[in-house]
């Protein structure tokens, strides 16, 4: 199957304006809009205010966190160690503005996850509650960020004779990585798709995917499996771990059909394979992202122990005006009358 000649990367030629940046809006403003509706279907003390400032500090958490992983973890050279200022610098070295290319989703996890932890302590919400409702509100948001990824073809999975394949263009936008030609298993996939190579040095091959396994499990799947436990959860902080896991082990799993990076390969190998990352990914090596969501999958499971644990743990399904004290569910009734009494106190002292 060919790549759709339809998709291009680019909205508006001659303009620095790309769909993959304009999924990120779609993401957020989705995610956002499902906080919303849960903050108000639990008629949780949070104003329209107070939930912006959330997602602010949320969102520039992510993208600093994607950001500095990105270029810090999986660029195969010293480039941003040793010029740390080109991280956040849209312009390549002739002058030429090429926008922040580059995000990697452990790395915006990290950032939003901490960023959401600081914003709960400084305004004394608890980190548990919101960070629940961001669970069951950030994978659905995260499929366009793959549909991104697809429409860039970037990220593409290993080769594959299989029906589901598609051969991802190769042109001065998204180069595709060609294959030798006179590779007994590169002859062998285009003979299985019914390819002609004759002549040919390289090859393009259909490859898997990946990119949108990624939108179906980890964003739409994983979705509905915390919206479905968001009203079943046992304990406050349950969907938090219920996401690290999920989506570490979807992530790992989709990882097998999905090629490495080509200048970082696999990050361990407990038995040494010579075939090339284009082909075949063995069961026992691993990725940069299979060893990260090992440990995502790991923190979700710590987690789940230490939340069912903590105290104030029990659930509330549906907040009243009064509880935890904020002041912002109180109407503009109750707020008038609270200030009628304090100036009638203060007249008879």
């Amino acid at each position: 199957m060919d790549f759709p000649s339809w998709l291009n990367p680019v909205i508006i030629p001659g303009l620095p304006f790309r769909w993959y940046g304009l999924m990120f809006i779609f993401a957020f403003a989705t995610a956002y809009y499902i906080y919303r509706r849960q903050v108000r279907e639990r008629n949780f003390p949070m104003s329209e205010d107070a939930l912006s400032s959330l997602f602010v500090w949320g969102i520039l958490g992510l993208l600093l966190g994607a950001r500095l992983f990105s270029t810090l973890f999986y660029y195969g050279d010293n480039t941003y160690w040793l010029k740390p200022w080109l991280i956040f610098w849209p312009f390549d070295g002739r002058g030429k503005f090429t926008g922040l290319q580059g995000m990697s989703y452990h790395g915006g996890a990290i950032g939003g996850l901490l960023a959401v932890i600081l914003y709960a302590k400084v305004k004394k919400y608890s980190f548990r509650e919101i960070g629940d409702m961001f669970a069951a509100a950030i994978p659905l948001g995260y499929t366009f960020g793959r549909l991104g990824n697809f429409i860039n073809a970037e990220l593409y999975g290993r080769v594959t004779s299989g029906p589901l394949g598609i051969i991802f263009p190769y042109n001065d936008i998204t180069r595709t990585e060609l294959l030798p030609a006179y590779e007994p298993w590169v002859q062998e996939i285009a003979a299985k798709t019914g390819i002609d190579i004759t002549g040919l040095l390289y090859v393009n091959l259909p490859r898997h995917p990946s990119q949108l396994y990624e939108a179906l499990f980890e964003g739409i799947v994983l979705w509905a499996i915390i919206w479905i436990f968001r009203n079943r959860k046992p304990f406050k902080g349950f969907l938090i771990g219920l996401y690290f896991i999920g989506y570490g082990f979807f992530r790992f799993i989709i990882e097998y059909f999905r090629e490495p990076d080509s200048h970082l390969g696999y990050r361990f190998e407990i038995v040494k394979t010579t075939l090339p990352t284009a082909y075949a990914h063995p069961l026992l090596s691993f990725s940069t992202g299979q060893v990260l969501c090992f440990f995502m999958m790991l923190f979700g499971a710590i987690w789940l122990i230490i939340a069912s644990r903590l105290p104030d743990k029990e659930v509330i399904r549906i907040y009243n005006n009064e509880e935890n004290g904020k002041s912002e569910t109180e109407s503009a009734e109750e707020a008038a009358e609270r200030n009628r009494r304090r100036k009638l106190r203060k007249k008879l002292k």
